[in-house]
């Protein structure tokens, strides 16, 4: 029985450890015009999240974005700004984007709007944006 544990509290460390590692790879950059621009100028592909932390279309795009990051790590050069909707809803960025609402996920390179979807919780769509990056 002491072997069982043993072996048992080594699958779960594992596991954990495994799933640390994993989660390392999803991350954001908070909006800023600074990062904005800085994004702009690396000329390589970014995705801009309008999300809101009590919106759940917000947090489902969020765990399949995680998901993708996770599981393939061409993903992971793709820079991510989130961009808080309680805050910039008014903003002029929110206004020349014509974002129209929270869960707008906008993939960018340079100056050039690559695609964007709204409120689509998709993985396959998610994953198509994603795509249009490479």
């Amino acid at each position: 029985m002491t072997e069982f544990i043993r072996r048992a509290v080594l699958a779960v460390a594992l596991i954990v450890a495994a799933t640390g590692m994993a989660l390392a790879d999803y991350s954001y950059t908070d909006y800023s015009p600074e990062a904005l621009a800085d994004a702009r100028a690396s000329g390589e592909p970014f995705l801009v999240d309008f999300f809101a932390p009590w919106c759940v279309t917000c947090r489902a795009q969020e765990r399949v974005v995680s998901r993708l990051y996770e599981g393939d790590s061409k993903y992971n050069d793709i820079e991510i700004i989130r961009v808080d909707w309680d805050t910039y809803r008014s903003s002029q960025l929110v206004a020349d984007w014509q974002i129209p609402r929270r869960s707008t996920l906008v993939l960018i390179e340079g100056d050039t709007e690559l695609g964007r979807l709204v409120a689509d919780t998709r993985v396959d769509a998610i994953q198509g944006l994603l795509d249009l990056a490479f």
